[in-house]
């Protein structure tokens, strides 16, 4: 028999569903109690709504809300999962989990969030048996001025592989931290479409650059066409100055302010003729 105190925990998960426009699975496993207490807090204070349960409870909420195409958000709940319910867009909550990650060592039997690249370059080991150590995971090296360098990029996990021992203290070695520690998005929600994480994944220095070059671009467009903007207005009146200014020099067209010009170009022609005819 179904307890009063999960019915009830159904039923406000059903109630949140519906108010909140954007719902997000999030799995927590792996991640310290320390940790979790922050998330929830940060969470708490920017609007977003956090509730765990079992994987069957939070399964049948998603289904009874009856919102289009929640069956295949309920898909997504997997590991030690947690509702997220916010009225923000998916992409801001998104933004706000990964920024509050915190990168942390590989342990063994973990699962590889990402490819696991180990970059080329020098290291601080001595040749030694380190050189097979590394070799088992598919690290080649050399010998440069005493030190091993690891002589290309090299691939030593998937994304998705499960890590060994062996890389997992491999990588202690190198010192390099390939795991998050934080909420991990699974998919969200919104207005029956459902976005995997990876789908939220905005390189926000990136898109600054795009914006910047498309409004140049504009820019240089309303220019070519004579827009005239409070933008551009300045810039194209200097343009028609420059080219009706180079159109009067190239005719020989004299006013006050191209006589000097004018003449100066006549006497860069003379001497050129008489150059060239050796006069």
């Amino acid at each position: 028999m179904v307890s009063q105190e999960k019915k009830k925990l159904v039923q406000e998960l059903i109630k949140a569903a519906k108010e909140y426009p954007i719902v997000g699975v999030v799995n927590m496993q792996s991640l310290p109690a320390q940790q979790s207490q922050k998330m929830r807090e940060m969470l708490r204070k920017k609007g977003v709504k956090l509730i765990m349960a079992r994987k069957k409870l939070l399964k049948l909420a998603l289904m009874e809300s009856k919102l289009a195409n929640i069956e295949q958000l309920a898909e997504k709940v997997k590991g030690m999962p947690a509702l997220l319910f916010t009225k923000d867009n998916p992409f801001t909550l998104y933004s706000i989990i990964q920024k509050n990650k915190s990168d942390a060592p590989a342990k063994a039997g973990q699962e590889a969030p990402k490819d696991i690249i180990v970059p080329a370059g020098p290291t601080g080991f001595a040749p030694g048996p380190i050189i097979s150590e590394l070799a088992a995971v598919g690290i080649k090296t050399k010998v440069e001025n005493g030190k091993l360098t690891i002589i290309n990029d090299a691939t030593v996990a998937k994304e998705g592989a499960i890590i060994t021992p062996k890389l997992a203290e491999t990588l202690k070695r190198l010192d390099i931290k390939p795991m998050e520690i934080g909420l991990n998005l699974t998919a969200v929600w919104e207005d029956g479409l459902v976005f995997a994480a990876k789908q939220l994944h905005v390189d926000e220095t990136e898109y600054a650059q795009n914006i910047t070059q498309a409004a140049q671009w504009a820019m240089n467009l309303a220019v070519e066409c004579g827009i005239l903007t409070k933008e551009t207005t300045e810039v194209i009146i200097q343009k028609a100055f420059r080219e009706a200014k180079a159109v009067a020099i190239e005719s020989a067209y004299l006013t006050e302010g191209t006589t000097e010009e004018v003449l100066a170009k006549s006497e860069r022609e003379a001497l050129s003729v008489q150059q060239e005819a050796n006069l």
